[in-house]
């Protein structure tokens, strides 16, 4: 039996903090040494990170309604002073440049932003975002220094201009402002920038900064933001998982962590970092993939995101963060490159144009598996968010004895008032964890021991989940405990209907009060307790009604798989849940939808069951198809190896070390580019690095790590379409040190020996619009 006693805990410190919304403001926010609030409420935010200078602004729109159905509530985007004002003097807000038309776009979809001004801002940026200029002013940067902060203070008002009415106290979207970026030792200069900014007219209820690396932030002036990341690039080329990543697969109190960006740092922390009892626990870089850098290539898969995620949630994260959430693209109409390289003095050599970072999102909009498995985290968080937030950490009795532990199961509660969620992680990267047998856990809610669940139970290999104590499933109706995770609370036609989702190879069972009349795909046990359903086949009919002194409820168990279908949409005006292989996007009053797919199914939750309508997008339709490869060159030869920086980390080949590349053409057929949606080139190539051109112009690239490179062709169309697309691939040197996952390594070794694409496909991505009436059409759904 695993126990924790939950504890009653001193109530957080409140009005310490200078920040919140000014008097008046309608649902004003403010935070205490717990959580945030937005008005009355407790407010758990969900952040994703899109860098709109990196993205063309013809398609931010279309963007942004995917990072919403996506769960994400408030978007956090950098700016980056070098692409602002590359050229001293001559600021440029302008095309994909503007700010303001970028978070008028997301006040429009109704998100709000966190926009974080720098001025060093880092994103793996060509000097951390700094002008090279700047090197060649007399000034001491990210000091007080009096000739940077008088350069600093043009720029803050250049941004204050372009941010006029867009705080959240004016009814605008930005919710917050980042001061900086990883300064660890400057407590007095984030004070100082702080007040500047609001000085020449930054305004915003919230001011952050980051606070890994024990930061030494000036106390009670910014709210600290934490990370962590499955892997990380910024490691030297070992052949291991980077260690320092293990301790974010762990229920923790511990907020920090000391490596990320490590590599940026001349030594080891030497403070303790700010006090963890006098701000909320808030986050702004859980990953959401991991950039590749050319000695260092990870492979992020879906679930080291999602259980990462999950681990935070549960270690008492009031404001779940991500970076990134949506990939990118380095500038390329710069005057200078502007990516991080070991050529301005970085440790690591990034690719000239690709940030695509494995988001959920990709670097051209491709929706990854990693976006279905945060979003059902993130309707939990909608489900409950405001519960959770006021639910602080409880740890078990005995816990994991280190990082190397992998016996303990990893568990851990939030709860407070009697009621709580039960959060499980038994996943982590790169060494899988056995199934765990015999499990139960006993755990002390105000002081009443609660067994969950009433019989010993699996839990697998990867599982991860959160599961409820005495939860209110609408009605008046308590759980006293579930082994389902909650989805969604949703009205349909006066009925409370409650949605869960089943954990892989347990028994979905709830434990409901004594007096409950149950009907419906279930077995019913009597106990001294109380009623113990168990819904043995979850799936979109597995509807169980609960009639009682409360009335009658509904209860809805998904399947797994079904549970990542899911998300809530609003349609004619009503909130419902709609399962489906894509995101299903909220335009105003229209619902579409991007897929690449022959067909897509819809279903919609309505009172009388799941509808079900399915969509194809229309005869005559592009499908996906393999095109030709002309080898212009089939000869490549592999560039001398090199290393650089201040670590000597292998460097990435140079712009001429491409003429020595093997070159390939393909043709894009006509009328391929003709409809809305996205067109993918998706290249299988044996090689190190590859570069595309269309017209001779540098488009894209790629530092091969094992999945199928993919580019967009819709923003270089009328290009592409006269021009075609040219490849060339370099094989890698035998002396370069380059990591890559595992599963990966026989494909890099063969990249010693040929330089080749293998294959291309060319893939549309179809808009679909849903048909109005969604929910009175279709067939029943099984």
């Amino acid at each position: 039996m695993l126990t924790l006693h939950t504890q009653d805990l001193p109530a957080p410190p409140a009005g310490h903090l200078p920040m919140g919304s000014r008097a008046g403001t309608r649902a004003p926010l403010t935070a205490d040494g717990r959580k945030l609030l937005r008005g009355a409420e407790p407010w758990l935010p969900v952040m994703g990170e899109f860098h709109f200078s990196r993205y063309p602004a013809a398609d931010w729109r279309e963007e942004l309604l995917k990072i919403r159905a996506g769960g994400i509530d408030v978007v956090a985007t950098y700016l980056f002073w070098n692409q602002h004002e590359e050229r001293r003097g001559a600021l440029r807000f302008d095309g994909d440049l503007d700010l303001r038309r970028f978070l008028n776009e997301c006040a429009r979809l109704g998100l709000h932003a966190v926009v974080r001004v720098g001025p060093w801002s880092h994103g793996e940026c060509r000097n951390g975002g700094f002008p090279d200029w700047l090197a060649d002013t007399p000034c001491v940067p990210r000091t007080d220094d009096p000739r940077y902060l008088t350069l600093v203070e043009r720029y803050y008002r250049r941004i204050a201009h372009e941010l006029r009415g867009l705080s959240y106290d004016d009814g605008g979207p930005v919710v917050a402002i980042q001061v900086e970026n990883e300064l660890y030792d400057q407590p007095g200069h984030l004070r100082t920038l702080r007040a500047l900014a609001e000085r020449v007219g930054i305004h915003a209820p919230l001011w952050t900064a980051t606070a890994w690396g024990a930061a030494d932030l000036p106390a009670d002036v910014l709210l600290p933001l934490y990370g962590g990341y499955p892997e990380a690039f910024w490691e030297d080329a070992h052949e291991g998982w980077a260690r320092g990543m293990r301790r974010h697969y762990f229920f923790s109190a511990i907020r920090d962590d000391h490596a990320i960006g490590a590599d940026l740092r001349s030594c080891a922390p030497a403070g303790t970092g700010p006090d963890d009892r006098r701000y909320p626990y808030a986050t702004c870089e859980l990953g959401g993939g991991m950039a590749i850098a050319y000695h260092r290539r990870p492979l992020v898969p879906a679930a080291d995101v999602s259980a990462l995620a999950l681990t935070k949630l549960g270690s008492g994260s009031v404001w779940q963060g991500y970076y990134l959430y949506h990939g990118c693209s380095q500038r390329l109409g710069q005057a200078l490159p502007n990516q991080e390289s070991q050529d301005t003095g970085y440790p690591n050599d990034l690719p000239a144009v690709n940030y695509d970072f494995q988001a959920p999102l990709g670097e051209y909009g491709q929706v990854r598996p990693s976006f279905a498995a945060l979003r059902l985290q993130h309707l939990l968080i909608r489900d409950s968010g405001a519960a959770l937030a006021d639910m602080p950490l409880h740890l078990p009795d005995e816990g994991p004895e280190g990082l190397d532990d992998r016996t303990s199961l990893r568990w851990a509660v939030r709860a407070a008032g009697g009621s709580g969620f039960l959060f499980v992680n038994n996943h982590q990267p790169h060494e899988t964890l056995p199934d765990r047998t015999g499990v139960r856990f006993r755990v002390h809610l105000d002081g009443k021991p609660h067994t969950v669940p009433d019989r010993e139970v699996t839990v697998p290999s990867g599982a991860h989940f959160a599961w409820p104590l005495g939860y209110d499933a609408g009605g008046g109706l308590r759980v006293t405990w579930a082994t389902a995770q909650p989805v969604a609370r949703l009205d349909l036609d006066g009925t409370p209907v409650a949605v869960f989702a089943a954990t892989a190879g347990i028994t979905a069972r709830f434990a409901l009060p004594d007096g409950c009349e149950v009907s419906g795909p279930v077995t019913v046990e009597r106990t001294s307790d109380g009623t113990v359903v168990s819904v043995p086949e979850p799936g979109t009919r597995a509807a169980v009604t609960v009639t009682g002194p409360h009335g009658r409820v509904r209860l809805l168990v998904l399947s797994g798989e079904q549970a990542l279908l899911a998300q809530r949409v609003s349609i004619g005006g009503t909130d419902r849940l709609v399962l489906c292989e894509e995101p299903v996007l909220s335009d105003g009053p229209e619902l579409r939808l991007h897929t690449s797919r022959s067909e897509v199914t819809v279903r919609v939750l309505t009172a009388g069951g799941f509808t079900r309508r399915t969509l194809t997008p229309g005869e005559g339709a592009p499908s996906a198809r393999p095109l030709p490869v002309e080898t212009v060159r089939s000869k490549a030869l592999a560039p001398p190896a090199r290393t650089g920086g201040p670590h000597g980390r292998a460097s990435a080949p140079r712009d001429e070390n491409f003429e020595e590349a093997s070159v390939h053409r393909i043709e894009i057929p006509a009328g391929a580019l003709d409809g809305e949606g996205e067109v993918l080139l998706r290249l299988s190539y044996t090689g190190d690095a590859a570069r595309a051109y269309v017209g001779g112009r540098l488009v894209a690239d790629h530092f091969w790590y094992g999945p199928a490179w993919e580019l967009g062709l819709r923003r270089f169309a009328d290009a592409v379409t006269e021009h075609g697309i040219e490849i060339r691939v370099l094989p890698l040197s035998p002396d370069s040190a380059v990591y890559v996952d595992p599963s990966a390594r026989a494909g890099l070794a063969a990249a010693r020996n040929r330089a080749t694409v293998e294959s291309a496909e060319l893939v549309p991505v179809h808009r679909l619009t849903l048909p109005a009436g969604l929910t009175a059409h279709g067939t029943a759904a099984g």
